[in-house]
């Protein structure tokens, strides 16, 4: 007698109810694992939860540090909507992020003397260089000569890491830092300007927002966003249909990299007004947003609500690592499980599962 075995079919359509319903079974699931997680830690679940929520959701501190991290989620996570919408899968905003950061400081160290109106768009249109130069790279590899993206991407996040490193323990070190390594502040003309009495740079946040409407406007009412949607969904029939993949592969990710190297101008013009080592600059936050995009199912404009949820956890993580004593890894297991569900939900989103006797 032939062993049965399962089968996946493929949807001809995924409606959009199951999307949902499956979307909030993964995270269902995901707190479920993670409350168990909690337990075998020691701590009580519910308590925990209840921590997380009231540390990044329960008070106004909470709510202004959770808007500030999502500034950064929600540059990077938009651009990974459009980098995944077109079957680009950007792992490396991390470092693209990092490559901003850098770039905007480049430019505040050969023209500090500029004027506020002028250093701040000049900074951020550095920023989205360094971005994009860090994601052309795995871009080109993968659309001359088909080098897996995933892979070179995620090395250039640790070449760019070492970088910073390089950076601000050699040559950038600050004069005035008592041996730390840190850049000198940034003069008074560069700092993006904050909400009285909160570590929210607006101008950044105003920017983030009109990106994810600029984005969504392009995937949706452009004749190359269809061409970034076929591509995503039959790079064959893209590429039977005449549409230039080469193009669209460098576009996606182009964009997806600059935008990450915006929240790095972002971080360290609004929040530190320094070069910092890579993990004082940013603690995970490219990585972050491949949740954020996978959670809004890739669509820019949910982003900007995942990007909050998302700034909410981390704000919450650390409440509860202080709190509860838990290890500072505890908000990278959630993030992990969460994507790991959010990612299955997906897959039985666009697969039906046969049982074949």
């Amino acid at each position: 007698m032939k062993a049965p075995h399962i089968r996946f079919e493929r949807r001809l359509s995924s409606p959009p109810g199951l999307q949902v319903v499956a979307l909030i079974v993964a995270l269902l699931l995901a707190m479920i694992t993670v409350g168990i997680i909690f337990y075998f830690l020691g701590v009580n679940p519910f308590v925990a939860f209840q921590r997380i929520f009231r540390g990044g959701f329960g008070s106004l501190f909470g709510l202004q540090e959770t808007v500030t991290k999502s500034i950064p989620l929600m540059l990077a996570g938009v651009g990974l909507t459009l980098a995944f919408r077109g079957r680009m899968y950007n792992i490396g905003a991390e470092g693209q992020l990092l490559m901003g950061a850098v770039f905007a400081t480049g430019v505040i160290r050969i023209v500090p003397d500029w004027p506020s109106y002028l250093l701040i768009p000049a900074m951020f249109l550095s920023g989205f260089l360094g971005g994009m130069v860090w994601a052309f790279f795995p871009a080109i590899l993968k659309a001359r000569f088909r080098v897996d993206e995933v892979l070179t991407s995620l090395m250039l996040v640790y070449v760019a890491g070492e970088l910073v490193r390089f950076l601000v323990y050699g040559p950038w070190r600050g004069t005035d830092t008592r041996g730390f390594p840190i850049t000198d502040e940034f003069p008074l003309a560069s700092h993006i300007p904050t909400l009285a009495g909160t570590r929210i740079h607006y101008p950044t946040w105003l920017l983030a927002v009109l990106l994810a409407v600029m984005i969504y406007v392009l995937l949706t009412r452009t004749k190359i966003g269809y061409e970034i949607r076929v591509t995503g969904e039959n790079p064959e029939a893209a590429r039977y249909a005449g549409m230039n993949y080469q193009r669209v592969a460098l576009l996606v990710m182009l964009i997806s990299g600059g935008l990450a190297g915006l929240a790095g101008t972002g971080e360290v013009a609004g929040i530190h007004f320094r070069l910092r080592p890579p993990e004082a600059i940013s603690p995970g936050y490219g990585f972050t947003a491949i949740i954020v995009a996978w959670l809004a199912r890739l669509n820019p404009l949910a982003a900007i609500l995942t990007s909050f949820l998302l700034g909410g956890l981390l704000v919450g993580g650390d409440a509860i690592q202080i709190a509860l004593n838990l290890p500072a890894a505890t908000v990278q297991i959630f993030n992990g499980v969460i994507l790991l569900f959010v990612i299955a939900a997906d897959l039985f989103a666009q697969y039906k599962i046969r049982l074949e006797v």
